[in-house]
């Protein structure tokens, strides 16, 4: 699953990382905490325009959807799309043909479950560098305006994840950086497609406990402190023996 996650650079770096523009700066402030479920606007690259970064809005609304209070309630069940039916299930399977994008961060959040306890941490590159999550997209039209949302496709963990989210074993799609244009290609078939779903590999990934602010309810989480390094005794294994 991946429901939070960071994209604390600047726009100057993001455009020079991702050879592409905002479309409108002024929409963009880097975030050490976005969290699906207050439906933020996250910097987007769709395949409609490669040389440009557009705001999209968290949580897929496909074009087919009728009224307010129908895109209202799916939204909150598209944050993220497995890739193993991502062909077949109604929500996704237009957008995976036909609207695929990058969505840019420089990290995210999981949970580790130990002793019936569940412990925080943040995962990123050993090299703090941005990257791509492959995602897919859609337009919305609600009678007055158009709305442009995303999905986050998901996969089965590599692992340093399975020992994370050792749970359900989930993560994002990862993106090669030499495959993230291929992945906004409009001459893929779906094999070539499913083989830009594999997990990523960990060797260029580092994971670490953060403090449990980022559960804790109405603390302010988007701030540097969200992502610092915190150790939890109970959890008896160094972290890093563990990673």
């Amino acid at each position: 699953m991946c429901f939070t996650v960071t994209i604390s650079k600047e726009i100057d770096y993001l455009q020079k990382r991702f050879d592409a523009a905002f479309a409108d700066p002024g929409l963009f402030e880097p975030m050490y905490y976005a969290s699906a479920f207050t439906l933020p606007r996250m910097p987007v690259i769709t395949n409609d325009d490669i040389s440009e970064i557009r705001m999209l809005t968290w949580g897929l609304v496909p074009s087919w959807i009728k009224d307010e209070r129908s895109a209202d309630n799916i939204r909150f069940k598209t944050f993220n799309a497995r890739a193993e039916t991502l062909h077949e299930k109604p929500s996704f399977r237009h957008s995976i043909r036909e609207k695929r994008c990058l969505v840019l961060v420089d990290g995210f959040f999981e949970w580790r479950e130990f002793a019936r306890k569940k412990y925080p941490y943040y995962i990123r590159f050993k090299d703090r560098k941005a990257f791509a999550l492959a995602g897919i997209w859609d337009k919305w039209e609600n009678g007055k305006s158009i709305i442009e949302t995303f999905s986050i496709i998901t996969t089965r963990a590599n692992a340093l994840m399975e020992k994370i989210h050792n749970t359900k074993k989930r993560m994002p799609v990862i993106l090669k950086e030499e495959h993230e244009k291929r992945w906004l290609s409009d001459d893929l078939n779906s094999d070539e497609l499913n083989s830009l779903l594999d997990p990523y590999d960990d060797k260029n990934m580092e994971a670490y406990t953060i403090s449990k602010l980022i559960t804790r309810s109405g603390a302010e989480k988007n701030v540097s402190r969200v992502i610092e390094k915190f150790e939890y005794p109970e959890l008896q294994i160094k972290q890093s023996i563990l990673f």
